[in-house]
């Protein structure tokens, strides 16, 4: 029968060789471990070493599971996307969920990557995803500390960008492509598709517009959009202005809706590609496959190359195209709008002109 011996928390059987330690240390908790010894000097190394085994392990980081850096990131990030971010991390979750932050690294995640690439879905996709564990990881580096003012991680691994060649290419649409495709959609559509060519909003934003946004400039006898940074892709706020189309479009929507611009039967539409788009993409006698843009953000590409190709200045095209740039101000006075409109005025007069694009 086990009895106790000299080391306190030390326990050995001499007869049976069966042993345990169960010793409580001051600032470091409970010790206890189970062993087999044939003599008592064996039974006090296994003692010293367990006790020296539990020091270490004390004095070694504690790293978080990945799953509590990502709940951490989704509570407190803010970011117009943060709902397709929750998505990201929803399909990560039982691949590396419950894998230490430190353990999350290109070895880790490859077997994931290969299991999106076998379902099938696009490297850009697979991408985006990444991008989201490479914002955690850096995050864990850079910014988050524990109690002792140490990082979660000493530093963020680097991540591959896989890319496996199944990029879709933008189609821009000449205006007989644009005609035939907008007669078979249904006519809340083809007014948020009308709508998006003219001003080259994206898709979320002419679904998100709202008449509260309408700001009168009577300088220029017009009006603008000035959406919040809230539903913007970059966070920052954007100007939509409007050519005499889109001013059109506007018109004949005014008073259906009480909140939105755009919708259908009384309520908001906010999501452009459905069914009824890819039929009627299809319906135009329009080009299909993975490796063609067919979705509402073709819109933008189109609206970006008709700018182009009426001779708008590279710099009023990133205005419009509301890309981030430092020389470009988010304030603009009445005479600046009044350039930008008559830029995008030009696309109405774009009749006839050839679109260029590389065959598929």
């Amino acid at each position: 029968m086990a009895k106790r011996n000299s080391l306190p928390g030390l326990y050995w059987d001499k007869e049976t060789g069966k042993g345990s330690i169960d010793k409580r240390i001051d600032g470091l908790g409970r010790v206890r471990h189970r062993f087999t010894a044939s003599t008592w000097q064996e039974a006090e190394v296994e003692y010293h070493r367990a006790i020296a085994a539990a020091k270490v392990e004390s004095a070694a980081p504690r790293f978080k599971t990945f799953r509590e850096a990502a709940t951490k990131f989704l509570n407190e990030e803010v970011k117009p996307s943060l709902s397709r971010d929750a998505k990201c991390l929803e399909n990560l979750d039982p691949w590396i969920g419950h894998l230490r932050i430190d353990q999350v690294h290109q070895g880790t995640l490859q077997p994931y990557i290969e299991h999106r690439q076998h379902l099938g879905i696009k490297s850009g996709t697979v991408n985006r995803e990444l991008s989201v564990v490479r914002r955690i990881l850096t995050l864990a580096s850079r910014v988050w500390r524990d109690l002792d003012n140490k990082p979660w991680i000493p530093t963020a691994p680097l991540l591959r960008s896989p890319n496996w060649g199944d990029t879709a290419h933008p189609y821009p649409l000449n205006i007989d492509e644009q005609r035939r495709f907008f007669k078979e959609l249904p006519a809340h559509l083809a007014e948020m598709a009308m709508f998006a060519v003219n001003t080259g909003a994206r898709d979320k934003v002419v679904g998100e517009l709202r008449w509260e946004w309408e700001i009168k400039i009577p300088e220029i006898g017009s009006s603008v959009f000035l959406v919040p940074g809230d539903f913007t892709k970059n966070g920052t706020p954007c100007l939509l202005v409007l050519n005499t189309t889109a001013r059109n479009v506007i018109e004949s929507r005014r008073g259906k809706i009480a909140t939105h611009v755009f919708g259908y039967r009384g309520k908001p539409v906010v999501r452009m590609y459905n069914s009824a788009w890819k039929k009627a993409w299809v319906r135009a006698g329009l080009p299909v496959g993975k490796e063609v843009l067919s979705g509402p953000h073709n819109l933008r590409h189109t609206f970006a190359r008709r700018l182009r190709l009426a001779g708008v200045p590279l710099e009023t095209r990133k205005a419009l195209m509301h890309h981030i740039d430092g020389d470009i101000t988010v304030h603009y006075s009445p005479a600046e709008v009044g350039e930008l409109i008559a830029a995008v005025e030009m696309l109405t007069k774009v009749e006839g002109v050839t679109m260029l694009r590389l065959a598929s």
